[in-house]
């Protein structure tokens, strides 16, 4: 009964603590996963109010399965259709050049190899949390630099997923042992493909019909593979990812994630505070000048580094810096690999402190460059990422024969989309500006003037000649952008006609301050669009069938320029 009751306080004061210090950092816009570790830190290394953490770590261990379970669930490989090259190929060459390089600067500060190995593993993740959390936050999860950025994630996610796997057996390591267990992973892959293919859809057609079903039935098969991965030798980790992913193709993974965010959520938070409790101050005493020089490493070099490879696939300089910008961070995967090594007996309890440090710091400093990262793009524009132009401006400009053009659309996404359609008969005067080069390349063959690279940009701007042009299209999400367009179109020609596109109805009205013609807001679009078809039809002006045909064929022809609705990213 005693342990009952210690177990019940000990969680009573992490909750407790953890949601007045989570309420506090969200008062003051900061992520909650630092509340976490803090709580951690206070109770055990400063306050001492809970000395046992065996308990609350034992604990964690299920919130790091629910967190690979739910990442499992909302990998959809098809997200990664236009980025596909770079998500891949990129993604692993990123993932060398920092694991190789951080390794090596750890053995230049004298960690023994074993630990200099964890270190260098630890900077090739970045935050799935956080990263995505900000994407969601910020609406740009559907920007081509949310899509590369989603790409490198799960790239990431995978390779962490691989290293959980070796981890527990890399002290006696060798090729046969590395061919038994391909032989045992191939054999349980094989298995959850044949339980993703024939027995989940069935069994889960019939567990959907009653909630509770549905979540005792899901958390059912959670618990099934990480043991069955467990008893093969392998991380419970893996077992919960193979689980989730096995339920990501069902119809019902929304529901599941649903179901089970909310556990997760909860034993991450036993996670994070876990690492708090071990986490040694001390160790900045004797290793400040190493996590001064890392600190650097993760907030100039890494970001430098992806932005780099990002250029050189013939990406245009703003995605390719706002990728780098997001990315300039260590994330949830480090700290779990970290965990492990020190479970192991592979980390000290130092270097492991050394780790959760890096990261939480990172992770701070990220959520401000991204904040500034407009400010910061200005600032570096011209001294240093001008001069990335030299890796994608060439043959990436394409103008269809002497016509010039006299309607500039700038963004082709899914609004753009709608809009060029409606301009094709007079193709010949439009000029399409994007910095998707596989989207530069379709329409160049379709006959439309196009230019690679951001409206923004002012280089761009001297090439759209706007002084001769007639009709300006902005989709392009951003406040700033869209204003210095708006003040450089009215500086030269008074007469152009302008449309921009705006998120919220404070900046649709700003706009029209500045003497925009038309502000087009989406999110009230598809209502409007129902109420016009809702009133003709009534009227009997309109013809549903015609109106649903065209609708189908129009969702076709955005499939094959790969657009997904924006819900299915959250």
């Amino acid at each position: 009964m005693a342990a009952g009751g210690d177990l019940f306080i000990h969680l009573g004061l992490v909750v407790i603590a953890a949601a007045l210090l989570a309420f506090l950092f969200r008062l003051i816009k900061q992520p909650q996963l630092f509340a976490y570790i803090l709580v951690g830190i206070f109770i055990t290394p400063v306050f001492q109010l809970i000395t046992d953490t065996t308990i609350i770590e034992s604990m964690s261990t299920i919130g790091i399965a629910f967190l690979l379970f739910i990442v499992g669930i909302e990998i959809d490989f098809k997200r990664l259709k236009d980025v596909a090259l770079i998500s891949s190929l990129g993604g692993v060459v990123q993932i060398s050049i920092l694991s190789v390089s951080a390794y090596l600067l750890a053995l230049m500060f004298n960690f023994l190899s074993v630990e200099a190995m964890y270190i260098g593993l630890m900077f090739a993740f970045s935050s799935t949390m956080m990263v995505m959390k900000f994407l969601s936050d910020r609406k740009e999860l559907n920007t081509l630099h949310g899509r590369i950025i989603l790409g490198f994630l799960i790239v990431e996610d995978i390779f962490a997923i691989f290293v959980l796997s070796i981890l527990t057996s890399i002290d006696h390591f060798s090729a046969a042992f590395l061919g038994v267990a391909f032989l045992k992973f191939l054999s349980l892959f094989i298995l959850a493909f044949i339980c993703s293919r024939f027995i989940f859809p069935v069994a889960f057609e019939f567990a959907a019909k009653n909630q509770e079903l549905l979540l005792i039935s899901s958390l059912g098969v959670c618990f099934l593979f990480s043991l069955i991965f467990h008893f093969m030798g392998f991380s419970l980790a893996i077992g919960a990812f193979i689980a989730g992913v096995t339920l990501g193709n069902l119809s019902y993974n929304l529901e599941i994630i649903g179901k089970i965010k909310s556990l997760r959520d909860f034993f991450a938070l036993l996670f994070f505070v876990s690492l708090g409790m071990g986490l040694s101050l001390s160790v900045l005493e004797t290793m400040m000048i190493p996590f001064l020089v890392f600190i650097f490493f993760i907030m100039i070099i890494k970001p430098t580094i992806v932005t780099l490879v990002c250029t050189i696939f013939k990406y245009t300089k703003k995605p390719s810096f706002t990728t780098g910008i997001y990315l300039s961070q260590i994330g949830e995967f480090s700290l779990i690999i970290a965990a492990q090594g020190l479970l192991v007996g592979h980390l000290s309890q130092d270097v492991f402190s050394f780790i959760v440090l890096l990261t939480l710091i990172s992770m701070v400093l990220t959520s401000y460059l991204i904040n500034y990262q407009e400010g910061l793009f200005k600032f570096l524009d011209k001294p240093l990422l001008s001069k990335l132009e030299v890796f994608n401006t060439e043959g990436l400009e394409f103008f269809q024969g002497d016509v010039k053009p006299s309607i500039i659309l700038c963004g082709h996404n899914r609004i753009g989309y709608s809009i060029l359609r409606s301009l094709k008969k007079i193709k010949k005067k439009v000029l399409v500006v994007d910095y998707n080069p596989e989207i530069i390349t379709k329409l160049a063959k379709q006959g439309y003037h196009c230019i690679y690279g951001e409206a923004g940009d002012e280089e761009i701007i001297e090439r759209m000649h706007l002084k001769d042009i007639k009709i300006f299209i902005s989709t392009i999400p951003s406040f700033s952008e869209n204003t210095m367009l708006i003040k450089r179109i009215k500086k030269v020609n008074k007469k152009a006609k302008i449309f921009v596109t705006a998120d919220n109805i404070e900046d649709a009205l700003k706009f029209y301050s500045l003497g925009v013609d038309y502000v087009n807001l989406p999110h009230f679009l598809g209502g409007e669009k129902v109420a016009d078809l809702i009133t003709s039809l009534r009227r009997r002006k309109t013809n549903l069938k015609n109106e649903r045909f065209d609708h189908i064929e129009d969702l076709k022809g955005r499939k094959d320029f790969g657009h997904e609705h924006p819900s299915s990213l959250f």
